[in-house]
């Protein structure tokens, strides 16, 4: 079982790779792997990620097929389903890595914002249960001199909803906690830059398990 200290080093070093354009031949499509895949699966980390096209975590991370257990969803938020996936695979595969990655710019962030100032009244149902469960990690910050500057009131809500989501994950599932402190499970959180490709780790009290 690929621990979570050595499942961070490798998105650490893979996501290296990306920022310098050197991708490993490992993470290339062939059919033997493919194949061999057929029988088993062990993802070296379950990624709790944006829905955003521009934030793909394969290859960000430049890992290949069956490498990484990908749940995507706007606003790299936590539902029940969502947990209950997670929870499944670490379970199912042994999985000991959970990486919740934002990213900057994020969409699903700003349209909550926007909301929180100026509420539309014909929202989807849909997209309101997206921004509801944003609300509470960003709206204190517009009550700070956050508001007055619309770029780091944005970098600011973006770490503070993965930082939520971190802590649903962390103390919101039986499951999970009891993963954590018996079987070496971590949960960490991360942030995906636009403009660098670089993957900033953080909070990562519990990355150390192994």
């Amino acid at each position: 079982m690929t621990t979570a200290a050595e499942a961070l080093q490798r998105l650490k070093d893979g996501n290296r790779r990306f920022v310098e354009r050197v991708r490993h031949h490992e993470a290339s499509l062939g059919a033997s792997p493919r194949i061999q895949l057929t029988q088993e699966q062990k993802p070296l980390a379950i990624i709790l990620g944006c829905s955003d096209s521009r934030v793909p975590a394969e290859i960000v991370f430049d890992q290949g097929l069956g490498d990484l257990f990908v749940i995507r969803v706007a606003g790299n938020i936590v539902a029940p389903s969502l947990i209950g996936s997670v929870e499944f695979a670490a379970e199912q595969f042994g999985t000991r890595l959970v990486v919740v990655l934002g990213h900057s710019r994020c969409g699903a962030i700003q349209a909550t914002l926007e909301q929180l100032r100026r509420p539309a009244e014909n929202q989807s149902p849909n997209i309101r249960s997206i921004v509801d469960r944003v609300r509470p990690s960003v709206e204190g910050l517009l009550k700070t001199e956050l508001r007055h500057d619309e770029d780091a009131l944005v970098r600011q809500a973006v770490r503070a909803n993965v930082g939520v989501s971190v802590s649903h994950l962390r103390y919101g599932s039986d499951v999970l906690e009891r993963l954590i402190q018996s079987d070496g499970l971590a949960v960490v959180g991360a942030e995906y830059s636009l403009e660098t490709g670089e993957v900033e780790f953080f909070d990562t009290a519990e990355s150390s398990a192994d």
